[in-house]
């Protein structure tokens, strides 16, 4: 049954937000017959036709929030992409009114071990790596979250063996029962600073992860992020000197007794480059304390091919190397998709979108040395040439001038990386939109 807020107060449960969680969110109370309406200060929700065709008779408003019905509300479910310090939400705070997240629904109804991951970048890559790890196994799983199909509607009768859930720090905002039976924040890099006073916050968000008694992952290459006393935990990192699981010698080492044991060369996985044994040595530590077989783990390494958008090779020209990482949204994936590719050779970068008021500056020294040159795009171009060295620094009005741009100034050996730094929002409708359009551009060239 869902344990919800009508018991101790009367009133309907108010969805704030018609897009896919909302609807989702929608699609739950309905089914458990609990009384329900929506609202979205969107003037046309990207739900609102679902909602009209397949629930006619639940009362919505579009174009503004009413602070007075949310007050009067039995409980509020907050989409991820609306702040809980929306103005409207005052009154119902002030009237004690529960505001939860998607997730927290989930977690009320939950009938099986979750794993929870989060982080700044590589989650996405992660919750499908051991998706496919558990499934190689013989496990039955459901996976998704932030990733892919929203966690309510993942949940079935009979319950799998696993749900696997990717989760933004959103909505971990107003996240307050999950119990994940193991959970890992990844890294952390200044990112949704727009929506954080500052990166404390954001940490802040991030670390409501590891609510619960389950096994903790934490990367110890990352001092900003800490273990709660009397839990057991599992760690990883890329030096050969700590973390349970590390990088040393060209292989991924699991650490018994003090002993340094190989298990896999790092020559026989397909995710190459530092960031993605770090994924993978992440992926290993979460199977290991939900207690999935090494043998299916390592069987998976050495044949997934990563996700699109993520540094995802497109072409060779003429002896350059495209690679678009759409998906780096932020300075940190950034740095992560150069520094996978510093090998190969000098790097003309293509970066720029909304910053989401971020700070560029660590870019600076990674691309003076790595980068050839600097292609930007997007409102924020301006923000992160002033950070980089002019003679660096191109600027190109659309992604398909960007391309031809790079074009040119490759030389034979470079590799022309696609990774903004930024949201796409500003110029294209979401990271999948503004990859698809940079392989398409770099698809044309002669």
């Amino acid at each position: 049954m869902y344990k919800q807020a009508h018991k101790s107060r009367d009133g309907d449960t108010i969805v704030m937000g018609m897009g896919k969680t909302g609807i989702a969110c929608i699609k739950f109370l309905v089914k458990n017959k609990i009384s329900v309406r929506v609202m979205d200060n969107r003037p046309q929700p990207p739900g609102l036709s679902i909602l009209k065709q397949d629930f006619p008779k639940i009362p919505y408003i579009t174009g503004h929030f009413d602070a007075a019905q949310l007050a009067q509300a039995a409980e509020i479910i907050i989409s991820p992409g609306l702040s809980p310090q929306e103005p409207a939400l005052n009154q119902a705070k002030a009237a004690k009114v529960p505001i939860i997240s998607e997730i927290e629904l989930f977690a009320r109804y939950v009938n099986a071990p979750v794993v929870a991951i989060t982080g700044s970048n590589g989650k996405s890559t992660v919750t499908t790596l051991l998706g496919e790890m558990a499934k190689q196994g013989g496990w039955q799983v459901q996976v998704g979250g932030n990733l892919g199909t929203p966690a309510l509607d993942l949940l079935t009768v009979p319950a799998p063996d696993l749900y696997i859930l990717e989760l933004s720090s959103f909505q971990l905002e107003n996240t307050f029962s999950l119990n994940p039976k193991a959970a890992i924040i990844l890294n952390i890099s200044e990112d949704h600073q727009d929506r954080y006073a500052n990166i404390a916050a954001y940490i802040a968000a991030k670390q409501r992860i590891f609510q619960g008694n389950g096994t903790i992952i934490i990367n110890a290459d990352e001092t900003l992020i800490t273990s709660k006393p009397n839990r057991r935990t599992l760690s990883f990192s890329l030096h050969n000197n700590r973390g349970d699981f590390r990088l040393s010698d060209s292989h991924l080492v699991r650490v018994h007794n003090n002993s340094l044991i190989p298990i896999l060369s790092t020559k026989k996985i397909r995710l190459q480059g530092t960031c993605k044994h770090a994924n993978a040595l992440a992926a290993l530590a979460l199977g290991e304390a939900v207690g999935l077989e090494q043998t299916s783990m390592l069987k998976t390494l050495q044949t997934f091919r990563g996700l699109p958008h993520r540094c995802a090779w497109v072409r060779n020209r003429q002896n350059i190397d495209w690679y678009n990482d759409s998906k780096g949204t932020n300075v940190g994936a950034t740095i992560g998709a150069i520094q996978s590719l510093e090998k190969l050779g000098k790097i003309i970068l293509i970066a720029g979108g909304d910053g989401k008021g971020a700070d560029f500056t660590p870019l600076a020294k990674i691309v003076a040395q790595h980068c050839r040159a600097c292609v930007l795009i997007g409102q924020d171009a301006p923000l992160i040439a002033n950070v980089l060295s002019k003679k660096m620094v191109h600027h190109a009005q659309s992604m398909v001038d960007a391309v031809k741009q790079a074009a040119f100034l490759a030389q034979p050996g470079d590799a022309v990386l696609l990774s903004p730094a930024c949201a796409s929002f500003d110029m294209f409708k979401n990271y999948e939109h503004r990859g698809q359009v940079f392989e398409t551009a770099v698809g044309s060239l002669f």
